[in-house]
């Protein structure tokens, strides 16, 4: 009887630990009801600024989950331990928004009196609203993660999908996630909002067969053959609106990188690429639930990690 009662013990810590390790969109109601309402708040406040800054916030996650998972290791400076994401090739002096979590991160720890709310889990809730203020979808963001006391620039240069990629390169690369081909095209769906610089879209307008010639014309106004790498362009015609114009451009060869005309160029993502170009309402719902299953990759949770008390480096 005594082994029999052991056993259950064990039985329900092994359950309770599990419960715990489960993200939630629930898990900050009791410890801080205020915290999803700051951080939509200052994000309606900082996409107003700017409309840019939506889709800066939404990159940084997706930037943030291909590199050792969801953890916000993107958002670590360069110390004598840590060798910064930041400076990977993908993202130097080109992934932004960084001020806005940290004053998130601010207002968070005001109000909750404490250092709650993780930075990782900013980062998702901030991309689910900058989607919302520039009128995409919503949905639950599932919540708990820890925030990592690693971060990897070997990593940031090998897994986040390079602007160059052909099909076969991007499927490979989101497969390493656990994401399959409707992820892949729903996800890159995302740059229906924001802009690409002009170093990440030369090759293509300059080089590429598959390419409208009148939009090749266009681009190559405001990027040259050489020089003027920051200049910036949409990735469609309605970069401030969350919408389905991206996959009406891919449509009609004006995919502005190589990466995003790769989905309509005659392989197995042509058909999603066409429906969501009708279908905006079934192109949403695809994108929150790849939003959703991104958000899961490799999170930390129970007593992994830590909760940074500033995102930008770790704890003492």
């Amino acid at each position: 009887m005594a082994y029999r009662g052991i056993f259950h013990v064990v039985l329900i810590l092994a359950f309770a630990a599990t419960a715990f390790s489960t993200l939630s969109p629930c898990y900050y109601d009791k410890v801080c009801p205020e915290a999803l309402p700051t951080i939509k708040r200052i994000v309606e406040a900082a996409v107003e600024k700017e409309g840019r800054m939506g889709a800066s916030l939404l990159r940084l996650h997706f930037h943030d989950c291909f590199v050792q998972g969801c953890d916000a290791s993107i958002l670590l400076d360069d110390t004598s331990t840590i060798d910064s994401e930041k400076n990977a090739i993908p993202n130097n002096n080109s992934v932004r928004g960084f001020e806005v979590i940290d004053l998130i991160k601010k207002e968070l720890d005001k109000v909750c009196k404490r250092p709650v709310v993780s930075c990782a889990d900013i980062l998702a809730v901030a991309a689910r609203d900058s989607v919302v203020a520039l009128g995409g979808p919503t949905w639950k963001v599932p919540l708990g993660r820890r925030d990592s006391t690693t971060a990897n620039r070997t990593l940031a240069n090998n897994d986040i999908p390079s602007p160059f990629l052909n099909l076969t390169g991007l499927i490979s690369s989101f497969r390493r996630q656990g994401l399959n081909e409707t992820d892949l095209v729903a996800l890159s769906g995302g740059h229906t909002i924001g802009f690409a610089r002009c170093s990440a879209f030369r090759n293509r307008i300059y080089n590429a067969t598959n390419i409208d010639p009148d939009f090749a014309k266009e681009r190559q106004r405001t990027c040259p053959s050489t020089g003027g790498d920051s200049n910036l362009a949409p990735f469609d015609p309605t970069p401030l609106t969350f919408d389905g114009k991206y996959f009406s451009s891919l449509l009609q060869k004006r995919g502005l990188l190589i990466s995003d005309q790769a989905l309509f160029n005659g392989g197995s993502t042509d058909g999603l690429v066409k429906t969501y170009s009708l279908n905006f309402k079934a192109f949403s719902a695809d994108f929150a639930n790849s939003m959703i299953k991104m958000g899961n990759i490799n999170v930390l949770t129970g007593n992994k990690g830590q909760i940074r008390s500033n995102c930008r480096r770790l704890n003492n």
